[in-house]
C-alpha cells in the first residue's frame, strides 16, 4: 500500500521563511521568570495539607461553620435583647391593677404577626418580643438557650482540654517506659474503664452538692481514658523510629524524648480524638443535668433546658424544641468536623 507524502511547494516554503527571521533576542534568557522552582511540585508543609484537604470537605466545613455560629451566640446571645436568663417577665395591668407574668407565651415577633395578621397583639406584652417563647415561670427561652449552650460548651471543653492532658501524658509515659509499668498502668486504665459512668455519678452525688461541680468530676474521672489509649498507640509506633534513635545518641532524657520529640507527632490523631469527645462531654452534661444532678436552677444548661420543657411537652412543645435543635447541630457540627480531620490527617489515596 502507498503512502502519499507530505510535499510542499516551492513558494510556500519561500514564504515561511521570509516570514520569520531570527534575532539575538530570541536567544536571551527571561529573567523574570524563575526556572529553577518547580511550581507544579512545590513542596507543601504537613498542616497546610491538612488544612487544605479539611477545607475540600464539605461536611466538615459545614460543621466548622455551625459550631462558629454556635459559639457567636452562646456568647452574644444572652446580651442581643434586655432580658436576663433568671429574670421573670412582668408588667402592671392598670385595668385590673395586678402584675401580669409573661407565663408559657410562644414565640413572637410582633411587627412580624401585625404583617401577616393585619393585627397586633392584644395582652400586656403586645411590644415585647419572645424570639423561643417564654418559660413556665415567665423567662424569655432565647436568653435562656444561649446561656445555657455557653454553660454547656464551657463545660465540654474545659473537662475535655484537661482530659487531654491527663490522658495524653497518661498514654505517652505507659507507652515509652513500657515494661512492668506499663503493664500496671494498662491494668489501672482497665478497672477505670470497667466502672459504669452512672456509678460514678451516683457515688459522686452522695458525696458531692449538686451542680457545675459534680458535672465536671465526672467527666474528668471518664472521659480520659480514649485520650491515653491513643496516646500509648501512637507512642508505641514512634518510639522505635530513627529519628528517637538519633536522639538518644545524642544524649536526650525520656522527659525531651516523650515531650518534645514524639509528643508533636501525636497531636493529629489526640485532636482528632477531642472533636469527638466534645459532644459526648456535651450530651454526658445534658443527660446529668436532665436526670436532675447536673445544673441547678437558676442557672441552665441545654440539658436542664430539655428536662424543664420535656415536663410541658404535652401542652408547651414548643419549649423543647430550641434546646434539643441546639443539642443536635451541636453534636451533628462536632461530628462533622472529627471526621473530616480524620480524613485529613490520614488522608486515602484516592482522596488525595
Amino acid at each position: 500500500m502507498s503512502r502519499k507524502k507530505n510535499v510542499v511547494s516551492e513558494p510556500a516554503l519561500q514564504s515561511l521563511q521570509e516570514a520569520y527571521v531570527p534575532t539575538q533576542e530570541d536567544f536571551t534568557f527571561d529573567t523574570s521568570i524563575d526556572i529553577h522552582t518547580d511550581r507544579n511540585y512545590a513542596s507543601v508543609g504537613f498542616w497546610k495539607g491538612v488544612a487544605t484537604r479539611f477545607f475540600k470537605n464539605k461536611r466538615a466545613v459545614i460543621g466548622l461553620v455551625i459550631i462558629g455560629i454556635s459559639i457567636f451566640l452562646a456568647l452574644a446571645g444572652p446580651y442581643m435583647n434586655q432580658y436576663g436568663y433568671s429574670d421573670i417577665q412582668s408588667v402592671y395591668d392598670e385595668e385590673t391593677g395586678n402584675e401580669v407574668t409573661a407565663r408559657s407565651l410562644p414565640p413572637r415577633i410582633p411587627w412580624l404577626h401585625k404583617l401577616m395578621t393585619g393585627e397586633a397583639y392584644d395582652d400586656p406584652f403586645a411590644d415585647r418580643v419572645f424570639l423561643f417563647g417564654t418559660d413556665s415561670l415567665g423567662r424569655d427561652l432565647w436568653t435562656r438557650v444561649w446561656y445555657g449552650a455557653r454553660v454547656s460548651l464551657l463545660i465540654a471543653f474545659v473537662t475535655i482540654f484537661i482530659d487531654m492532658i491527663v490522658g495524653m501524658t497518661f498514654g505517652l509515659v505507659s507507652g515509652y517506659f513500657g515494661g512492668i509499668l506499663d503493664d500496671f498502668m494498662q491494668r489501672f486504665l482497665e478497672i477505670a474503664n470497667s466502672i459504669p459512668r452512672l456509678v460514678i455519678v451516683g457515688v459522686l452525688a452522695t458525696f458531692m452538692p449538686k451542680g457545675i461541680g459534680l458535672v465536671i468530676v465526672a467527666l474528668l474521672l471518664t472521659e480520659w481514658i480514649g485520650m491515653s489509649k491513643i496516646a500509648r498507640a501512637e507512642m508505641l509506633k514512634n518510639k522505635e523510629q530513627e529519628y528517637i534513635m538519633a536522639s538518644r545518641t545524642l544524649g536526650a532524657g525520656s522527659g525531651r524524648i516523650i515531650f518534645i520529640d514524639i509528643l508533636p507527632n501525636t497531636i493529629g490523631p489526640i485532636i482528632t480524638q477531642m472533636m469527638f469527645s466534645i459532644p459526648n462531654a456535651i450530651f454526658t452534661e445534658a443527660f446529668l443535668s436532665f436526670v436532675g444532678v447536673g445544673i441547678m436552677l437558676p442557672q441552665c444548661s441545654i440539658g436542664s433546658l430539655i428536662e424543664d420543657g420535656f415536663n410541658n411537652i404535652t401542652t408547651l412543645p414548643y419549649q423543647i424544641v430550641p434546646p434539643i435543635l441546639v443539642l443536635a447541630f451541636l453534636m451533628l457540627a462536632f461530628n462533622f468536623v472529627g471526621d473530616g480531620l480524620r480524613e485529613a490527617l490520614a488522608p486515602r489515596i484516592e482522596d488525595m
